[in-house]
């Protein structure tokens, strides 16, 4: 079995570099060798799997069908490979994160170096940025964000229960009046936060449990939560925030929650990591820390 799979490797390797002498130098392998197995996989099932000349290697149609299953054959066991080598050996190497900043600098920091501390040999490129990164393009090995999963090529973990908290300033709410149904938001001033699922269209649970989405506008659009939040408690309208970033304000008086029985449940911190069929042992520690720390240390 294991020179079966040695000339099977060696046929996919060889294709894939282009050439019997590429394949050599870039496996460590004897051009002969390569040869000898890869004539040896023909001889065994009975079918030319390569077309060869001192100019050009190509596959026959036999070889085609056969390097396809081939080569998913071995990513496989490679991938299981690399998992059963993950579960035992402690994770190290660069770590790629990406959050929104604001939730980056204080909710996040302590729970991600914790992390660091916890496997010293993880280095971190931490990147806080109030924008969806295109994980696969940028080379992020995993993203904290706010909001359900759109993106069907990437893969979610739950990582903690959040809310939004839409508030005004008291001073607002003294001039306007409180608004008992989220359509009053439709006349009423309010800060847009680019970032936010929806901008300007926000939505709410009606009377009978269906979600509505009521447009709104107002003398702000802003891309930060935090300037949001500020444009808030100066009173130049409502804002719908991210409960870490409300609750404090609200603690202090600076802003006061409305519309509470209206707005939808199951916003959630969730953990984004792109389609693979094996997990860096890096990253699936980091999921697990980070949702074993929220447990302790709950979003507010």
């Amino acid at each position: 079995m294991t020179q079966d799979l040695a000339r099977i490797r060696a046929f996919v390797q060889v294709f894939d570099s282009g050439g019997f002498s590429s394949a050599a130098r870039q496996h460590g392998r004897s051009k002969a060798l390569l040869s000898k197995y890869v004539t040896d996989l023909e001889d065994y099932l009975g079918v030319r799997l390569m077309n060869r000349t001192t100019r050009k290697l190509s596959l026959t149609e036999a070889g085609e069908a056969y390097y396809r299953e081939a080569s998913a054959l071995l990513q496989q066991l490679d991938d299981l490979d690399a998992t059963i080598t993950d579960q035992t050996a402690e994770p190290r190497g660069l770590l790629r994160v990406s959050a929104p900043r604001n939730f980056g600098e204080d909710t996040l920091a302590p729970a991600i170096f914790a992390y660091l501390a916890k496997y010293p040999k993880v280095t971190l490129d931490l990147r806080l940025e109030d924008r969806y990164v295109d994980l696969v393009d940028e080379g992020i090995d995993v993203a904290l964000r706010i909001s359900t999963l759109q993106d069907s090529s990437l893969i979610a973990r739950k990582i903690a229960d959040m809310h939004i908290v839409i508030g005004g300033a008291p001073s607002l709410l003294k001039t306007l009046g409180t608004p008992e149904h989220p359509d009053a938001l439709r006349t009423m001033p309010c800060i847009v936060d680019t970032n936010l699922q929806g901008q300007s269209n926000w939505r709410f649970i009606d009377e009978d449990g269906k979600t509505i989405s009521i447009p709104v506008s107002g003398p702000v659009r802003v891309n930060s939560p935090l300037a949001a939040r500020q444009a808030a408690i100066l009173g130049l309208g409502f804002a719908a925030l991210p409960s870490y970033l409300a609750d404090p304000a609200v603690a202090k008086g600076e802003l006061v929650p409305v519309l509470t029985r209206y707005l939808p449940t199951g916003q959630t911190l969730q953990a984004v990591y792109p389609h693979r069929r094996h997990l860096a042992g890096k990253v699936r520690a980091l999921i697990d820390h980070l949702v074993e720390w929220f447990q302790t240390h709950p979003i507010s």
